[in-house]
């Protein structure tokens, strides 16, 4: 398979910021062709990016997404309003959507549902809070996690990316070493095997959480670590660039 490198912007850059940035990245990776490169900026930016990827093999992806088609859903966004914009990936469960929004494993697994029947590729976020992690939770948090989310839709596994995204990690400074983060993603492909046998292999595990140009590399060397969903250092062309070149 192959890695996949994705930025996600969160709500940072403007359209006309979103603009700038793209036509300083794209000539960085120009003639990268082993690897996924995947931005995904904020709503506002969509259309934008849209058009100035066009002619490029860099992917646009979105942050989130409801499940619904359409309806009273004030200040949400469809997958068919998305797929118009070009969207062939969406974030799924991304801790801050679980922890500041409060969105349950139920509603990610209807988003994740909803991502396949329309042909978009979900990326699943999941990862567990400091407290479990010092109470030794965190295969049990993260295997709950997960057959939450693929509940009912175990033979596509397929078609779905996970991102292992430790909570007290994102954001933090202080990333997982790239030894404890193998030990996860190699319990999430042990898991996977088990829910899907048939599609053994074929889901990438991304690492996230304090990705940067100093321990990119690091974390790409590891043998279950199938690419690196980004958060603040994708806001800068050229460092991200150097982290999609980083392996």
């Amino acid at each position: 398979m192959m890695k996949l490198i994705a930025g996600n912007w969160k709500m940072n850059l403007t359209p006309s910021q979103t603009s700038e940035y793209i036509k300083a990245f794209l000539p960085l990776v120009e003639g990268i062709e082993d690897r996924e490169v995947l931005l995904c900026p904020p709503f506002t930016s969509l259309c934008v990016a849209q058009e100035a990827l066009k002619g490029s093999r860099v992917k646009l992806g979105a942050q989130n997404c409801h499940y619904e088609e359409r309806g009273a859903f004030t200040g949400e966004v469809s997958l068919d309003m998305l797929k118009e914009l070009g969207v062939s990936y969406v974030i799924v469960g991304h801790s801050e959507r679980r922890w500041l929004f409060g969105e349950p494993d139920e509603l990610i697994n209807k988003k994740i549902t909803a991502c396949l029947h329309k042909g978009i590729r979900p990326i699943l976020c999941v990862g567990e809070k400091l407290e479990e992690r010092e109470a030794g939770l965190t295969f049990k948090v993260i295997e709950t996690q997960i057959r939450l989310a693929l509940s009912g839709i175990e033979e596509y596994t397929d078609k779905i990316d996970i991102a292992y995204e430790p909570v007290w990690a994102i954001g933090s400074g202080n990333p997982a070493s790239p030894e404890d983060a193998q030990l996860v993603h190699a319990f999430i492909k042990e898991l996977l095997s088990q829910i899907n046998p048939r599609h053994e292999g074929k889901t990438r595990v991304l690492y996230g959480g304090s990705v940067n140009t100093s321990n990119a590399g690091s974390f790409m060397a590891m043998r279950d670590i199938d690419g690196l969903l980004v958060g603040g250092a994708s806001l800068n062309p050229e460092t991200f660039s150097q982290i999609v070149k980083c392996f």
